[in-house]
């Protein structure tokens, strides 16, 4: 990945066929070619602060969404979350948890940290696609983003 690579989405999710499900659905909806997958909260916060193997990546570039899952090898979805919403430079990246944990604990916590929304991902195939579309069309068509100052 070059320093001037645009990436719209980060899809930070451990589980290999939710993600291939997902970049399946957001294929269909055109946003896959600006897509990374990310399998640990390790990786994305390395990828989201440019640091480690992506330390080359442009800052002035951030995703314009990011799908998070909550439980995940190395660091947390909730570790994550609080990184990327406590940093000025990230913090108005909207955040999207997708997660199978319906836990009141974890949705309140996600919101006090700064989620943008919280979404269990739906078990049924149908449901999980009309979500995902959903999900990306706002955030990526319809949301509005501040302009950098």
């Amino acid at each position: 990945m070059t320093g001037s690579d645009k990436i719209d989405i980060v899809l930070v999710e451990d589980t290999q066929e939710d993600a291939e499900l997902a970049i399946r659905v957001l294929g269909k909806n055109g946003f896959a070619q600006s897509l990374v997958h990310l399998r640990d909260g390790e990786d994305a916060l390395n990828f989201i602060f440019c640091k480690g193997d992506y330390e080359g990546r442009s800052f002035g570039a951030p995703p314009r969404l990011i799908l998070l899952d909550l439980k995940m090898p190395k660091v947390d979805g909730i570790e994550v979350l609080r990184q990327v919403k406590s940093d000025p430079r990230t913090q108005a990246i909207p955040v999207v948890l997708l997660t199978s944990s319906n836990q009141d604990r974890d949705i309140a916590e996600s919101y006090r940290l700064g989620a943008n929304s919280y979404i269990v991902k739906p078990v049924e195939f149908d449901a999980f696609v009309k979500a995902l579309s959903f999900i990306s069309q706002y955030w990526l068509l319809l949301n509005q983003m501040p302009h950098k100052q």
